[in-house]
């Protein structure tokens, strides 16, 4: 067995289940909900945060403490000799900076911080990815170079069904958000690397979908170099709606062939800001060790 122990938040889409079955530690992602505190998948379901979310509760997502962080880190350790620590991208969460502060003070050699931009789907390939260099005998730098050096290649693209969390965050103004309800815009949104931006904005969900897959198709062609299809994963994820998601799944695997698309709920860190009804598509480039 590795002597490296991989660990994520919440925000990967591993569940605790499934890093339990994956070999895979997973810190739950805090939130606050009506004054209360909750734990992604802990207490918190994705159900039950849809369900708050409609009754427009007050919803703020927060970050590991730094205790709780270390209770986990000084547990592990126990078993193992260090620590690839894979948290959400650091331009949207300073959970990230935070944790690597803590390592630099407390735990260095031991633990090390990656922050390579990923979040939802593609966070989870990093750390599936993380998990297979491990097993396979590379040391913790050479899997924290490994995941820094190939940090920008990978792409999300995600269209929302509604402008209403994003006014509601603070995000758009009210007037912007009135005048895209009114015209029924679908806003597409994109990651490419640290901040999730604007990309284009779609009259019917039908365009959205076209816009999204003719990215994704643009960046394995250009922004890739033309990767052959055993090069990258497609992967998709969805916000509060299982039928859509499985709908989408089956038009991105018909629009580029070839491959099994993987398919999860997107993190409630990005859901909390864009609501339910979204849907998104990422390509990223596999990892060669």
């Amino acid at each position: 067995m590795s002597k490296i122990a991989i660990i994520t938040d919440s925000n990967s889409g591993i569940t605790q289940k499934q890093g339990e079955e994956l070999g895979i530690f997973v810190v739950p992602m805090p939130f606050m909900i009506n004054g209360e505190d909750y734990f992604e998948d802990i207490n918190l379901t994705q159900e039950q945060f849809y369900q708050k979310l409609a009754e427009d509760a007050q919803v703020s997502t927060s970050q590991p403490t730094p205790d709780s962080l270390m209770t986990l880190w000084d547990s592990v350790l126990k078993d193992y000799e260090q620590i690839i620590y894979i948290p959400m991208s650091s331009g949207l969460s300073g959970s990230c900076q935070s944790a690597y502060m803590i390592a630099q003070e407390e735990y260095e050699g031991k633990v090390f911080v990656i922050d390579n931009q990923r979040i939802s789907v593609t966070q989870r390939q990093s750390a599936l990815d993380a998990k297979a260099m491990a097993d396979a005998g590379l040391s913790a730098e050479a899997i924290r170079d490994k995941l820094i050096e190939t940090k920008m290649e990978s792409s999300i693209y995600i269209m929302l069904d509604t402008l209403h969390y994003l006014k509601k965050g603070g995000r758009i103004t009210p007037a912007a958000a009135a005048l895209g309800t009114l015209l029924r815009l679908k806003p597409v949104l994109q990651i490419q690397g640290e901040k999730l931006d604007a990309f284009a904005k779609a009259r019917t969900s039908a365009q959205g979908k076209s816009i999204m897959i003719n990215a994704i198709k643009a960046d394995i062609e250009n922004r890739f170099g033309g990767m052959e299809a055993g090069d990258f994963w497609i992967a998709g994820a969805y916000t509060n709606n299982i039928e859509a998601g499985l709908e989408w799944k089956k038009e991105v695997e018909a629009a580029i062939p070839g491959f099994d698309m993987h398919l999860d709920p997107l993190s409630l860190s990005v859901g909390c800001h864009i609501g339910p009804g979204a849907l998104a598509v990422t390509v990223t480039r596999k990892v060669h060790f």
